[in-house]
């Protein structure tokens, strides 16, 4: 194994080479932290990141093998934090300078749970102001003057630039699948409810999401079977039976899939490279694939989507309205101001149209596997005041259904550009499944963009 690079491993073939004694722990996490040295001047993906506390992990995780204590899923294998997510021995500063300092008392759920698998915890990366809009420090890794998109900016980057095989980040609007897009990394926001939540700074119940990114499908598939399950703790987890998603992830589908192309009202917006590289992945897919026509219920969902998250987070930031409004954004300022304005009758239709709009889409996921879109209007944008637009994620946001980024094209200025796969809610493992026979088809025919 080139230890020169092994940093670009995947977290699959590192957990199972630390396992079987073919690399250390503190190898991979030294590897890891050598290719932060050398990029991360210009990227800029950490929040919070000490290589010594990184490597006392690793070298625990070491010693726990040498001495045939038990070996988790994870073990030895580097991810990183968004910085909204609690570490109890790392700050959690939800990038927002009224929580500069915090450290938090304990870990999140979803970090506890990582611990518990072997993973080391490599550190907090760059989020954009309280996971909103208004952007970090972070820049592209395939071109430092375009934006890696928000809010989870730092953990798209971080993995796409080789500094970590893994990363958590969340998503409440479109913030897993488009920095996912943005810098040409596999990202993944399972069906609400799936993931718990606890211990990380809450925006909207109704429409957060855990999500994550990795550099290959199985990376996905090995973390959502890790983090997906109950938790007393985030009420909107549910008890289930546990999940195979890597068995089910590497499974050959039954028959072909059958996609359906969703267009959606933006189509028009959408940048001319971004509209040339689905018809070229539509004429790929031939007779896998067919037009899709929205549902009528899918009407106002953008104004319905900004309703809830809008109202839901001045409540939950209320405190930082309070005390500090006027050291936060413009943009975040703005967003909460709206909040409070909000009409109780307004916000109780947006939320109770959920179910409706989901419904809506059952005779479509009766007959299709799922629904190929783009995951952004085009590519990264240039600059970096912004983090570019949410709008081809916000329905599926809303609707709480499995969404998946593919990096599988490119623009015409050579940055990534992704496909976003989107499934039924609930059927996230089938997704997975459904998105490697997509690679899979797209490689026999020789790709698409």
């Amino acid at each position: 194994m080139d230890a020169s690079r092994l940093n670009w491993i995947s977290a699959a073939d590192a957990a199972r080479a630390i396992r079987d004694g073919a690399i250390s722990a503190e190898q991979l996490t030294e590897a890891c932290l050598e290719r932060v040295r050398e990029v991360d001047a210009t990227v800029q993906a950490w929040a919070y990141l000490d290589p010594e506390h990184a490597l006392r992990q690793a070298r625990a995780r070491d010693a726990d093998r040498r001495e045939g204590r038990p070996v988790g899923p994870l073990h030895g294998v580097p991810v990183a934090i968004k910085d909204i997510i609690d570490t109890g021995d790392m700050p959690t500063e939800d990038g927002t300078v009224l929580h500069a300092g915090r450290t938090p008392d304990a870990d999140a759920s979803v970090v506890a749970t990582l611990r518990v698998a072997g993973a080391v915890i490599m550190g907090k990366t760059v989020t954009t102001e309280c996971a909103t809009y208004a952007p970090g420090k972070t820049r592209n890794p395939h071109h430092p003057d375009h934006t890696p998109g928000g809010s989870s900016s730092g953990s798209a980057a971080a993995v796409a630039a080789g500094m970590v095989p893994l990363a958590l980040g969340s998503q409440t609007n479109g913030s897993v699948i488009r920095p996912a897009s943005f810098c040409g990394v596999y990202g993944f926001k399972p069906s609400h409810g799936m993931i718990s939540r606890h211990g990380i700074l809450k925006l909207s119940r109704t429409l957060d999401h855990v999500g994550f990114f990795a550099r290959t499908l199985d990376d996905l598939a090995l973390l959502a079977e890790q983090l997906v399950g109950y938790d007393e703790r985030d009420p909107d987890t549910r008890p289930r039976a546990r999940t195979p998603f890597c068995a089910i992830a590497a499974q050959d589908p039954p028959l072909p899939p059958l996609l359906a192309h969703a267009r959606t009202a933006l189509w028009d917006q959408a940048a001319e490279d971004t509209r040339e590289a689905f018809a070229e992945l539509a004429a790929a897919l031939a007779d896998r694939v067919v037009e899709l026509d929205l549902p009528e219920s899918t009407r106002g969902v953008i104004d319905w989507h900004r309703t809830i998250m809008e109202a839901e987070m001045a409540a939950n930031l209320d405190l930082e309205w309070e005390r500090g409004r006027d050291r936060l954004s413009d943009s975040l300022r703005g967003q909460l101001a709206r909040g409070r304005e909000v009409n109780a009758l307004d916000y109780q239709r947006a939320v109770a149209r959920i179910p409706l709009v989901n419904a809506g889409f059952d005779e479509i996921f009766d007959r299709c596997d799922a629904i190929v879109t783009p995951a952004a209007h085009g590519t990264a944008p240039a600059g970096l005041d912004s983090t570019g637009d949410p709008a081809f994620c916000t329905l599926w946001t809303y609707c709480g259904m499995p969404t998946l980024n593919l990096p599988l094209m490119q623009g015409a200025n050579g940055l990534p550009l992704g496909v976003q796969l989107v499934g039924r809610r609930g059927d996230d493992a089938r997704l997975l499944r459904t998105a490697r026979w997509l690679g899979a088809h797209l490689a026999v025919k020789g790709g698409a963009g």
